[in-house]
């Protein structure tokens, strides 16, 4: 035997040894954290991240050493973007009439026009898998254009380089305690699973943990290259591009690294990404786009206040954000006086409400709240009362550069650091 093969064999038996260990000690601890008790029932369903990413990373990777959008004139590269846009329209139309046809009644043909629905989609799905990694270099190219000339670029380069790829995103199973609103565990789900498999899923769940569950869709994930959901809103794709951007930048980063300690740091996460991923993706379509650029929004007219205007004018419209907002602060105070099941049976209540004014609300439950109430980028709604994304919101609107917040909030490690840079404490949630 070699002196080579002798270290190596007793580097595997020590590896071995350590492995055997590390079981033992596992197995006489018995520790689990609140997320292993969720993967019990979530495993076999599970997105597999690392997959995707190899993928994904090929995709990239062919996209740099071709080096096409280079030779394509401005008009081309515009002519690419659109041509994406609308394919992806094409796609979600079909899939939307594919699973019409499943559920119409007593049609004669129905296996035939399933069947010619299908080709046509994978007909789309064909064109976009040629040529949706040619569009995409080019709107990473016009958001790493838009950030180096903010100066958040190294020798013309933004770092992390901008990459994402459009595609069906995993859904998220969301866990919170029934006692409050708090976000337990977050676990990426495989994307063709049914709206009867999201039910089963959060029933066994909340009966086998005593918890609050619910399976959410989301529009990105800061992977890298990021996962963006496919849509054919120029706006919205720009927003999320730029918004998960903001995850990459900031993970290198005490606020990033940090996003998994506390409700708050997540709201702050969130909140920065969200007010920036706007900003940035509205930049974009500026430049770029600017026949597609939605108008800011306006401020509401004056009223003049007369005798006329004091009559009875009909009740106001619903206000979602409002109405969401207020509905929040309600179970936070049912929670904290521990009336659960009071708080539960409320939210149903008003989870019809929404409903017959339009939105169609699955389930409105403590894992809703969990969820959607990190996301503060405006005032009121899902996050209630939340001072954390307020102060967020405050910042912002003290600071004029988006530069300077975002490097501002990249080296926060909690809301002490965040109630500094305001200069005034933050009031508890």
């Amino acid at each position: 035997m070699s002196a080579w093969d002798s270290i190596r064999t007793h580097a595997s038996k020590t590896l071995l040894l350590l492995v055997v260990w590390l079981s033992l000690a596992g197995a006489g601890l018995q520790t689990r954290t609140p997320i292993d008790e969720v993967r019990r029932y979530t495993r076999p369903l599970e997105f597999e991240f690392a997959g995707w990413t190899l993928k994904a990373l090929a995709i990239k990777l062919g996209q740099f050493a071709s080096g096409r959008t280079s030779y394509l004139s401005d008009d081309e590269r515009l002519q690419a973007v659109h041509w994406l846009l609308l394919e992806v329209e094409q796609a979600q139309r079909l899939q939307n009439e594919l699973a019409q046809l499943f559920g119409q009644p007593e049609l004669e043909d129905r296996q035939e026009q399933i069947e010619a629905k299908r080709q046509q989609l994978a007909l789309v799905e064909y064109r976009l898998a040629r040529g949706q990694a040619m569009a995409e270099a080019v709107l990473q190219e016009q958001l790493a254009t838009v950030l180096a000339e903010l100066g958040l670029a190294l020798a013309g380069q933004p770092v992390p380089p901008v990459a994402f790829h459009m595609t069906e995103l995993p859904f998220a199973l969301i866990v919170s305690p029934r006692g409050e609103i708090r976000q337990q565990a977050n676990i990426q789900l495989e994307t063709g699973l049914t709206a009867a498999d999201w039910v089963r899923l959060e029933s066994s769940v909340e009966s086998g943990l005593d918890v609050s569950a619910l399976v959410v869709p989301v529009g990105g994930y800061g992977t890298y290259p990021t996962m963006v959901q496919r849509s054919g809103d120029l706006n919205w794709v720009s927003e999320i591009v730029a918004h998960e951007w903001i995850h990459n930048y900031l993970t290198t980063r005490p606020l990033g690294l940090r996003y998994d300690v506390s409700d708050d740091l997540r709201t702050m996460n969130e909140t920065a990404a969200t007010l920036l991923g706007q900003t940035l993706g509205r930049m974009v379509v500026a430049r770029y786009y600017p026949d597609q650029l939605p108008p800011p929004p306006a401020d509401e007219p004056a009223i003049p206040l007369s005798e006329s205007a004091a009559e009875p004018q009909g009740p106001p419209p619903f206000d979602f954000r409002a109405e969401m907002r207020e509905t929040r602060e309600r179970v936070d105070g049912l929670l904290a006086s521990g009336e659960i099941s009071q708080a539960e049976a409320y939210m149903e209540s008003r989870r019809l409400v929404f409903w017959e004014q339009g939105y169609r609300l699955r389930r409105l439950n403590q894992a809703y709240f969990a969820f959607h109430g990190s996301y503060a980028g405006e005032p009121g709604g899902a996050a209630g009362d939340d001072p954390v994304g307020a102060a967020v919101r405050d910042l912002w609107q003290s600071i004029v550069d988006p530069v300077r917040f975002l490097r501002t909030m990249a080296w926060m490690t909690g809301p002490d650091d965040l109630a500094q840079a305001l200069g005034r404490p933050i009031p508890p949630g």
